[in-house]
């Protein structure tokens, strides 16, 4: 222990004091912020990480949230008397005594001996010396010393003004479960940035953390860039090389990728699926008759429900979603002709003659405004998903596909040319399909179930609203329970977003780990920000691409990050 106190006490000596810690009376230091005065000459950035002496041979780490100049002039009127009135020209003919301050957020207090049981909560004493921290220094600073290695995740690499990188890591208790879970990526970063950064980090899981455990399901969202992820991308760079090298995880496409493509208007026809450009080269088909979504009684489908996306206060629609539900699916003798699209929109119980009937309690103009609502998404307005009949060999059954899930496979299901309505449907086929498997069979059911499942899903915010009433969401509920019960059930989210305002607070609340791009200024005045200081929220507006704030819950701080570019094939559509 002697040693190792006396090899950082020299490690410490050998880098260059940058500054000295400044108290003042109005400005004084505590034990959550304290500021220092730059030497001439250096430069010092937001984000930096430092460290100064403390009591002994204690040390406090902290990141620079702000750099301000402060002079001796008393007002700005001052200065421009001092310049001859405001002449461009003239030497100020009374010099200013000035300097660099910096403004710190302590991050963590170290004591190499442990002459401090209890920690050291001091204030940084003025005049202390303040230096660039390392690597090491870093990692102690963001309590990555104290994360086992097994339970490391690399999640990007801190580059500091003065040239350090340090690696960072996020702990797997705290993504996978059973501490915490979930991770949420919002921003308006770019081209590709927030999805591209979700491919890394799972990539990173799936290499450190083990892939035969976990299975993947992605859902590609936006053009086809997640249906190439098994190929590899070309002409890497090898500045791009050298990141990947650096966070110890290789530069490889995924393996064991299974694609989930919709069936389209022309499918029957041409046997390609309904996506941009050129299909996978091995894939299926995934279509809807109304068998799958309304469900039978061996294989309970998803719900009409998800494909109502209306207010329904009374729950008059919900009470009429019911009957159909338990009629068609028990095959009841009234509903036994129901068997098509076409059957329940336009034949009885529902409609005679093109006239609706009244079901249950249920009035004729609240059945007729059902058949108008789910005519306009099945029929008028569809892609192509929604069969008469859906045969078997050519067309999968979603939910199906989706209990086949395997540990050490990434399934991809595509919904890129799907309506919203459309879209609602697969996702919460999906999040029912992986929570029925999670949380309520049992394990004699299937026992060779991955020990977790990570879901990506981009636009979370169309599936849990923030707001209620400006877009209904039946999936919300089946998105909270997972939220909430995630890190129990093996069920990971990773999700992403615009704006993190307009999802659901409880959401949010529990993922453990949030990913920031760079966002506006209006944005970041939403409550959901609240974790992130006023000055870091400044520099938030000006993050370039592929910049990421990462907040964690072992970091006291959020810290800015990069991370390398896809290693598989992209276009790059974010």
């Amino acid at each position: 222990m002697a040693d190792e106190e006396k090899k950082g006490d020299q490690k410490q000596e050998d880098r260059q004091i940058i500054g000295k810690a400044s108290a003042t009376e109005r400005d004084p230091n505590s034990s959550e912020k304290f500021s220092f005065w730059l030497a001439a000459e250096e430069i010092v950035n937001p984000f930096d990480i430092v460290e100064a002496e403390q009591m002994g041979k204690t040390r406090t780490f902290g990141l620079v949230t702000n750099v301000k100049q402060i002079t001796d002039a008393p007002s700005h009127l001052s200065n421009y008397i001092s310049s001859d009135f405001g002449s461009t020209e003239a030497a100020p003919q009374t010099p200013r005594q000035g300097a660099n301050v910096a403004e710190v957020n302590v991050l963590a207090n170290f004591d190499p001996s442990g002459e401090y049981p209890m920690g050291i909560y001091m204030p940084v004493q003025s005049d202390a010396a303040v230096r660039f921290s390392d690597e090491e220094g870093i990692h102690v600073a963001l309590g990555i010393d104290k994360m086992p290695e097994k339970n490391r995740i690399p999640a990007g690499l801190i580059r500091m003004s003065n040239g350090t990188r340090a690696r960072v890591y996020l702990d797997s208790r705290y993504v996978l479960g059973p501490e915490g879970a979930h991770v949420n990526i919002a921003g308006i970063s770019g081209l590709a940035t927030k999805t591209s950064y979700a491919m890394f980090l799972i990539q990173s899981i799936l290499q450190t953390v083990g892939a035969k455990d976990i299975a993947v399901i992605l859902l590609n969202v936006k053009q086809n860039d997640l249906l190439v992820i098994d190929k590899p991308r070309k002409g890497m760079k090898p500045e791009e090389h050298d990141i990947w090298d650096e966070l110890g995880v290789n530069p490889q496409p995924f393996e064991n990728v299974r694609y989930l493509l919709p069936w389209g208007k022309d499918t029957q026809t041409t046997g390609l699926p309904n996506c941009f450009g050129e299909p996978p080269d091995q894939f299926q088909t995934y279509a809807y008759a109304l068998e799958d979504v309304v469900g039978n009684r061996v294989n309970p489908g998803p719900g009409l429900g998800l494909l109502i996306r209306v207010p329904d206060p009374w729950d008059t629609l919900g009470a009429l979603i019911g009957e159909i539900q338990h009629g068609v699916s028990n095959q009841e003798p009234k509903w036994k002709s129901v068997t098509t699209w076409n059957n329940l929109l336009n034949g009885p119980p529902l409609m005679d003659k093109g006239v609706p009937q009244s079901v249950g309690e249920v009035r004729a103009s609240s059945v007729g405004r059902f058949v108008r609502i789910l005519r306009r998404v099945v029929r008028n307005r569809q892609s192509g998903v929604f069969v008469e009949q859906r045969a078997a060999r050519r067309a999968v059954n979603l939910g199906e596909e989706i209990r086949k899930i395997q540990g050490g496979q990434t399934t991809v299901v595509d919904i890129a040319k799907l309506t919203d309505e459309e879209r609602a449907l697969v996702f919460g086929h999906i999040i029912q399909e992986v929570y029925g498997m999670y949380a309520e069979a049992t394990i004699d059911e299937r026992g060779d179930l991955p020990k977790r499942v990570i879901i990506f899903v981009d636009e979370l915010n169309k599936y849990a609203p923030g707001r209620r009433g400006e877009s209904e969401s039946s999936i919300l509920e089946y998105v909270l329970d997972i939220a909430a019960r995630g890190r129990s059930l093996g069920v990971v989210l990773l999700s992403a977003e615009q704006f993190m305002s307009e999802v659901h607070g409880q959401v949010v609340g529990n993922c453990a780990t949030k990913v920031i791009g760079r966002s506006d200024s209006s944005e970041l005045a939403d409550a959901a920000y609240r974790f992130i200081s006023q000055d870091l929220k400044a520099h938030l507006t000006r993050l370039d691409k592929g910049e990421l704030l990462l907040s964690h819950p072992i970091y006291r701080q959020p810290v800015k990050i990069e991370f390398p570019r896809p290693a598989f094939q992209s276009i790059g559509h974010d």
